[in-house]
């Protein structure tokens, strides 16, 4: 059932102590260390690894080295299962909704599963262009993360797609490392800090492309140009280019986290605190889904799993004082 072969199976019970949704790694680091505390848990998700799964190469996360992002994953994943973690990996939660002292969890395959104590770390969507060949090279070129995949294109030109703050701040990183860095903004002005707008225009190795898209990515066994359009003259034209970092959003499970009754930030994030903990007693939330004034917002797995790990500290707490109450 999963592409790196472990034995990943279907619960075969339906209740628990506590249920992580989500199996990036925040929400693998929070099913780790929940079961290293002897709490019973379980992971739903509809895929293994998040994003990280499909990064191509992982070079930031302390003690490996250069190492593949599914490697990484099933490195996390073998590591929880060897705690007896059963992974419930290819279906999606739909609901979540009170019952009695417990929640309860249901499926798109139709399956209810409760427990008294929930995670969702179900991490974002990054926002596609959409063009012919994006999809294709993902992990070949084109990338969603500068910080992560930005050193593997060393003294090589670079596109970055964008207006706001990401795309400016990813703009200037990559300014460091690439020969030289294309920045396309569909429209004629930023929707960033002034302090951005000034560096990137200022810098000797940005070229900005304003009012113009991009309308394909081309290749073979990776990027090796981008066609862009003027959106003003429509002319095109093609850009060779060994990769292209796509900043144009991202975006959550909005509906669902609203359907449960989860406050969300502006982004649509969850607002938690400290530890992970949401306006609903009993949910907690970690990694990229997160958001709000307690959280400091750079997504990568290194923080992702550090922040599983203090959510996974914060549910056991809860679960001790549930038990203390009589209601474990």
């Amino acid at each position: 059932m999963s592409r790196f072969r472990l034995d990943i199976h279907k619960p075969i019970k339906d209740r628990f102590e506590a249920i992580v949704i989500g199996a990036g790694p925040a929400g693998l680091t929070a099913a780790l260390y929940l079961a290293r505390y002897g709490v019973d848990v379980c992971i739903v998700s509809k895929d293994l690894g998040g994003n990280m799964a499909i990064a191509p190469l992982v070079d930031d996360y302390p003690g490996i080295r250069n190492i593949k992002g599914s490697e990484l994953t099933k490195l996390f994943a073998e590591h929880v299962k060897s705690y007896n973690v059963p992974l419930y990996i290819g279906t999606k939660v739909i609901s979540i909704a009170r019952e009695d002292n417990m929640f309860r969890i249901t499926t798109e395959d139709n399956r209810n599963l409760y427990s008294y104590a929930i995670v969702i770390a179900i991490g974002l969507r990054n926002k596609r262009l959409g063009v012919p060949g994006e999809e294709k090279f993902i992990g070949r070129g084109v990338s969603y993360c500068a910080v992560c995949d930005g050193p593997m294109f060393s003294g090589r030109d670079v596109a970055v797609v964008g207006g706001g703050n990401s795309a400016l701040l990813s703009a200037i990183y990559l300014s460091s490392i690439a020969k030289k860095v294309y920045l396309i903004h569909r429209r004629d002005t930023f929707r960033a800090f002034d302090i951005y707008v000034k560096q990137v225009k200022s810098s000797r190795n940005i070229e900005l492309l304003l009012n113009h898209i991009v309308t394909e990515i081309i290749g073979d066994d990776k990027v090796r140009a981008i066609r862009v359009k003027n959106t003003v003259s429509s002319e095109e034209r093609e850009i060779d280019v060994d990769g292209i970092f796509i900043e144009i959003g991202f975006e959550t499970d909005r509906e669902f986290l609203e359907s449960i009754g989860l406050k969300l930030d502006e982004d649509g994030r969850i607002v938690v605190g400290p530890d992970g903990r949401t306006n609903i007693p009993g949910i907690y939330a970690c990694g990229s889904v997160t958001g709000g004034p307690y959280r400091y917002k750079f997504d990568q797995i290194i923080t992702a799993a550090a922040e599983g790990a203090i959510v996974a500290d914060a549910v056991y707490k809860y679960l001790i004082g549930l038990k203390s109450r009589g209601g474990l």
